[in-house]
């Protein structure tokens, strides 16, 4: 089977199913009511759905391997981001500092 006919409209739609099924569920899977069965399935689903659309659409399988590695190296580098910053973000306060509440004012009715 040539590339062409592997990727051809039948299969972009296939995907494009897949996606809008996944996409359908991660959107019910709040409204289930347990925390970590909602988080893991959407962070599962959005790995899922992004390897998809990578290997479907980008064609990531099909670049040389130092591609792989420049989008790991990107993926380590972003999760060191979050975890280096997180702690500041994520608490009202720490040794020597406080993040203030800011308050956001109702819009004006005329």
């Amino acid at each position: 089977m040539s590339a062409e006919a592997a990727h051809g409209p039948a299969h972009y739609k296939k995907i494009w199913v897949i996606l809008v099924t996944l996409l359908a569920i991660s959107f019910i899977g709040p409204f289930v009511g347990v925390q970590w069965l909602t988080l893991v399935t959407a962070f599962g689903i959005a790995i899922v759905k992004a390897w998809l659309v990578m290997k479907n659409f980008m064609h990531i399988t099909e670049q040389p391997r130092f591609i792989g590695y420049i989008i790991a190296t990107s993926l380590v580098f972003m999760l060191l981001f979050f975890a280096g910053s997180a702690g500041d973000v994520m608490n009202q306060k720490g040794d020597h500092w406080y993040k203030p509440q800011v308050e956001i004012a109702a819009p004006a009715h005329h």
